[in-house]
């Protein structure tokens, strides 16, 4: 059997696929998560477009999220924490990391999402984008300090150098 995308452990047919084919409503926020990032690996994007909340869909490019759903190669989901959001509860939010690559380039969209309950059922409302911050691992190289290369040169003089514009 096909192992689920979302990173449950169940089978895709145990686990994501009956709300994706609409079998079945998922009964929590975090439920609809996973299915949604399944139903981008499987490209379902009626799917996506059908969980979001009344209006919703009209901030969702149609065009935009086939393409991505399509060009990219989905490498996993990680829920990285759940507040409310339980069969009893009318919202809730996810914070996830889905990891993907597109154009061998590999990239991490990490969200925070809300999600509603209307008329019993969950929906997507909307999310903030968690930018990822960038660490460097050693000092920055200032101008005038020794070239990291080995040259011998100031950095300026040499892998900092900045290419040479010629007037026509």
């Amino acid at each position: 059997m096909k192992p689920c995308p979302c990173g449950s452990g169940l089978a895709y047919a145990e686990c994501c696929a009956p709300y994706i084919t609409g079998a079945q409503s998922p009964p929590t926020a975090e439920a609809l998560m996973r299915s949604r990032y399944s139903a981008y690996v499987e490209h379902a994007v009626d799917y996506i477009l059908n969980t979001c909340t009344r209006g919703g869909e009209r901030d969702i490019d149609e065009k935009q999220t086939r393409a991505w759903s399509e060009k990219s190669t989905w490498l996993g989901l990680k829920i990285l924490s759940v507040t409310k959001g339980q069969p009893e509860d009318t919202e809730g939010s996810v914070e996830f990391e889905a990891r993907y690559e597109q154009e061998g380039l590999k990239e991490i969209h990490h969200e925070r999402g809300r999600f509603k309950k209307q008329d019993g059922v969950w929906l997507y409302e909307d999310g903030t984008i968690i930018p990822h911050t960038v660490v460097r691992s050693a000092p920055k190289v200032g101008r005038n300090d020794p070239c990291p290369c080995g040259s011998g040169k100031k950095y300026k003089h040499c892998c900092g150098k900045s290419p040479r514009i010629e007037n026509r």
